[in-house]
């Protein structure tokens, strides 16, 4: 506490007010404070999501008994979206914790009495903030994508060596000449499987059987079903018209999990850096540009054909029911067009992607721009009120994200919008504070 009173008494000998040295300071404390805050908050987030990382994977990874050693290696690869996360809800609480604790200690107003403005305090802040955004970007960025695509191929090649993995009650699973479809898991068993396959020689098969188990799985990918009340149907390649059938008690059936194409990487827009990702969109853009221009072009000479069938009728004078007839196919030609133009429902889900791959890290700086006026409010509980409110808070922002990203998605409202308007709202709420509490400061 004995820092709380070093502004004025260094304001008292000034006389006029603390000079510069003075005033980095005293920046560099509040800087130190918000330090000391976001670690604590940033641990506490980073083992929020790094817990419910875990929970995600225990019954489908866990639960299986993969490897423990590639169990560690997935969340490792899950890292970086954990620590992208945390950053900027740890800005917020440990700013609202940090400015809530000078508040109560009585050291922002010992500032401004010993003629220290307000903006010279929430400097130290809103720097950490953009160097906070800034990290927090790169790992979302960057690193996020990287993490993600070694975390596709590492699933992968547990699935190869752990079948149990794919294997889910209610689920249905295709491969390259297989499709396995699962009823209900009672212990190690399933019931009421099917599977569609094409035999050896090329024959559409149908198997269901009424319990299986697996018996093993290879690093190859090979699993091996041991079924019981099988019943099969085979359908010829030449003779799609005749079909044999079988019954057996058990039977043992072999695949592999390996599916086609399989060295290769889907990559998605989470996958893409945002430089990657804005070339994509704007490869999309063009196409869809083309196309919409193609039918813009297409549907002006259709309707041109039919005036120039309904001239004709005129000019001959046929009946309506004639001229009708006549003009019907191209009536239905300009009809196919439809009344809105082509879209593309995959430009929405990149753009989108796009967005938020900035809108999430930077939110860091639009939080500590809240946070500081608000903190100033908790005079008397400092760092409890502030972590309680920053959570409240927290919770409603990712609210907000969660219903823009849905509108964005199924309603097509501006991709950038429906990514930023949360940040935009605490930013004009902040900004009120600010002219409200420390504008005049």
């Amino acid at each position: 506490m004995a820092e709380a009173f070093v502004p004025v008494a260094l304001g008292a000998r000034a006389g006029l007010g603390l000079g510069k040295p003075h005033h980095a300071r005293i920046q560099f404390y509040a800087a130190r404070e918000f330090l000391f805050s976001f670690s604590v908050c940033f641990l506490f987030f980073f083992a929020v999501f790094f817990v419910n990382q875990i929970l995600l994977m225990a019954e489908d990874i866990l639960s299986k008994k993969a490897p423990f050693r590639d169990v560690m290696l997935l969340l490792v690869y899950a890292m970086p979206s954990v620590i992208a996360m945390s950053f900027p809800f740890a800005s917020l609480v440990g700013a609202l914790m940090a400015v809530g604790r000078l508040a109560s200690d009585n050291e922002i107003l010992a500032l401004m009495a010993s003629g220290v403005p307000s903006r010279k305090a929430f400097l130290p802040f809103a720097i950490l903030g953009l160097v906070f955004s800034i990290a927090s970007f790169t790992m979302n960025d960057y690193f996020l994508p990287l993490g993600t695509i070694e975390f596709g191929k590492l699933y992968r090649k547990l699935i190869s060596s752990t079948p149990a993995l794919e294997l889910k009650p209610w689920s249905v699973k295709r491969y390259a000449d297989v499709a396995v479809v699962t009823g209900e898991q009672v212990g190690n068993e399933m019931r009421n499987l099917l599977v569609f396959d094409h035999g050896s020689e090329g024959n559409a098969r149908v198997i269901s059987a009424e319990v299986a188990r697996l018996i093993s799985g290879s690093d190859t990918g090979e699993v091996i079903l041991h079924l019981e009340g099988v019943w099969y149907q085979t359908i010829k390649r030449d003779q799609s018209d005749r079909f044999e059938w079988a019954q057996a008690k058990t039977m043992d059936y072999r695949f592999s999990t390996k599916q086609s194409g399989d060295e290769s990487i889907s990559i998605g827009p989470r996958e893409m850096a945002s430089v990657d990702l804005a070339r994509v969109i704007r490869e999309k853009q063009a196409i869809l540009d083309e196309r919409r221009l193609k039918r813009e072009y297409d549907l002006a000479s259709a309707r041109a054909a039919l005036e120039d069938r309904y001239d004709e009728d005129l000019v001959a004078g046929l009946p309506w029911a004639n001229a009708a007839e006549r003009s019907g196919p191209r009536i239905s030609a300009v009809r196919s067009f439809g009344p809105a133009p082509p879209e593309d429902r995959t430009l929405q889900v990149y753009t989108l992607e796009l967005y938020k791959k900035y809108s999430i890290p930077f939110g860091a700086l639009c939080f500590v721009v809240l946070a500081f006026p608000l903190g100033l409010t908790a005079r008397r509980s400092g760092r409890a009120v502030g972590f309680g409110l920053g959570i409240l808070i927290a919770v409603l922002y990712w609210a907000m994200l969660l219903g823009g990203q849905t509108l964005g998605t199924r309603l097509g409202w501006s991709p950038f919008w429906a990514m930023w308007a949360p940040n935009a709202f605490v930013l004009l709420v902040g900004s009120l504070l600010w002219l409200r509490r420390i504008g005049r400061g």
